[in-house]
């Protein structure tokens, strides 16, 4: 390590003197070169053309971008788009000799010049004009070594993006997956909204949040858990149709599922039950599959999973049962034997869990990770689901989803509560969880009541992790993969 410290120290060094000599020119960073094409354009408008058509022909380009690789005259640059080459003949390179010999890997460097094709078929500019745009003192990786270090591709995620073309991918279709969400609730009639990231009463999750201090008015806020009780009350206001794709933050944490800050989408519904919010999600996940991925299918982890096909519809502990035929229905179905099946599986059960939250706990430990179709599991417990509407058939469960595939949780939905004294009595019971020691319990929102009190009406929500998505669509291991910049202990 330290004789590549040595080594890595001996080129900023030499990289600084050349730098040193442009400055004394009066040529450092200059903000003048507007490039005119782009690399990855030029390649497909002109890819049928060979080398003679294009010395036939007079076709001046302007480019600029990264110095990749270098040899003799000619030199490989890098734009947002891709690479071309820039080649510099014997007369140019005799005219910028002392320039072009400082250049180095890493260099930003804009080219003109007529575009032309090598006798290996490679795509050049050939110089006519030049410029150095921008010095680059630190060099860059190895090119066949590349960026290895995992935890250094995190904390440098810049130079990750310069010479891993994979990652400059993984965001680019981040990107796209937005684009389409957007474009799809819209398409709707869905409205973007913005609800407040600084929350005087964190709410919308389960999940303990970060705190601040606002100096002006002199309390403590959170940073925002979930945008959901904002948004529903917007449908109170009769806004009907919401949407938001938004920044949560929890105090939780790392791992490759889970970052204290990630991206959700949250929609919400006027006269739609979870049922539709379910047909909704799977019309939506085939659409990003068909138009992004490309085909019906998609492969998650060592498996082809088809997401043109209907897809799996489980009761929580339908499933418990389907994945885990060892487990009988009525060692789940009340307190004792639940709680007995859960200590036998490793599972301390607190004084304050009722029989949902031991069922939930025995579902995650036993099920979630066999999930590898596209699933939704429905009929959660009242107990772990405080904002969801209680069935018309059974008050113990709800109108509530979770949607799985590859193992993961990607959303989760239901049938809003719009009952202001069921949902009171909620939160109650929520406080009084909190008060026993669950720094992830709910608070009592007070304004929240008040607006369910002028009437909202029946509606139904959900929200879908966009990391978690990104993930699956880009067939990605850890959330960090997804994030430019996940979180990282202090180096």
């Amino acid at each position: 390590m330290t004789d590549q410290n040595t080594d890595e120290n001996r080129l900023v060094a030499e990289r600084r003197d050349k730098l040193a000599a442009v400055r004394q020119r009066g040529q450092a960073f200059p903000n003048t070169w507007k490039p005119q094409h782009l690399a990855h354009d030029l390649q497909l408008e002109y890819e049928n053309k060979d080398k003679a058509a294009l010395e036939s022909e007079d076709n001046q380009v302007s480019v600029a971008g990264r110095i990749m690789a270098k040899r003799g005259p000619f030199m490989v640059v890098q734009d947002r788009t891709g690479q071309i080459q820039l080649y510099a003949d014997k007369a140019v390179q005799a005219q910028i000799k002392e320039q072009w010999d400082t250049w180095d890997i890493g260099d930003i460097v804009g080219g003109s010049g007529a575009l032309r094709r090598s006798g290996r078929g490679d795509l050049y500019v050939e110089l006519q004009g030049y410029a150095l745009l921008t010095k680059s003192l630190r060099p860059l990786p190895e090119k066949h070594a590349g960026l290895t270090d995992t935890e250094l591709k995190y904390r440098q995620r810049y130079v990750d993006l310069i010479v891993n073309p994979e990652t400059r991918n993984v965001f680019r279709l981040r990107s796209q997956i937005i684009e389409y969400i957007r474009k799809y609730f819209l398409s709707k009639d869905y409205i973007e909204v913005e609800t407040p990231m600084l929350q005087q009463i964190p709410g919308g999750a389960t999940a303990r949040p970060f705190v601040t201090h606002h100096n002006a008015l002199d309390i403590d806020m959170y940073l925002r858990i979930a945008p959901e009780l904002y948004l529903k009350r917007l449908l109170v206001g009769g806004m009907e149709r919401v949407f938001e794709i938004n920044r949560n933050f929890r105090n939780e944490g790392l791992s490759t599922r889970h970052n204290p800050e990630f991206t959700m989408l949250e929609f919400y519904q006027a006269y739609a039950d979870f049922n539709d919010m379910m047909d909704l999600t799977e019309d939506l996940l085939r659409g990003l599959v068909e138009q992004l991925v490309g085909g019906n299918s998609l492969k998650v982890g060592d498996e082809s999973v088809d997401f043109s096909q209907p897809f799996d519809r489980f009761g929580m502990l339908d499933a418990v049962v389907h994945y885990n035929p060892q487990f009988q229905m009525q060692q789940l179905a009340e307190l004792e034997p639940a709680t007995a099946l859960a200590k036998s599986l490793g599972i301390e059960p607190q004084e304050s869990w009722g029989l949902g939250k031991i069922q939930l706990e025995i579902f995650e430990k036993t099920t979630e990770e066999k999930l590898h179709k596209p699933t939704f599991i429905t009929a959660y417990p009242a107990e772990v689901s405080p904002l969801a509407r209680r069935s018309d058939d059974n008050p113990f469960l709800t109108d509530r989803f979770e949607f799985f595939v590859g193992g993961r949780e990607i959303a989760n939905g239901f049938s809003e509560l719009n009952d202001p004294e069921d949902q009171a009595e909620r939160f109650r019971a929520q406080v009084a969880e909190k008060d026993a020691g669950d720094l992830e319990a709910m608070h009592f929102d007070a304004d929240y009541i008040r607006a369910l009190e002028y009437g909202m009406p029946p509606a139904a929500g959900e929200g879908i992790g966009i990391d978690r998505l990104v993930m699956l669509l880009a067939g990605q291991a850890s959330i960090r993969d997804v994030l430019l910049f996940p979180a990282m202990r202090p180096e």
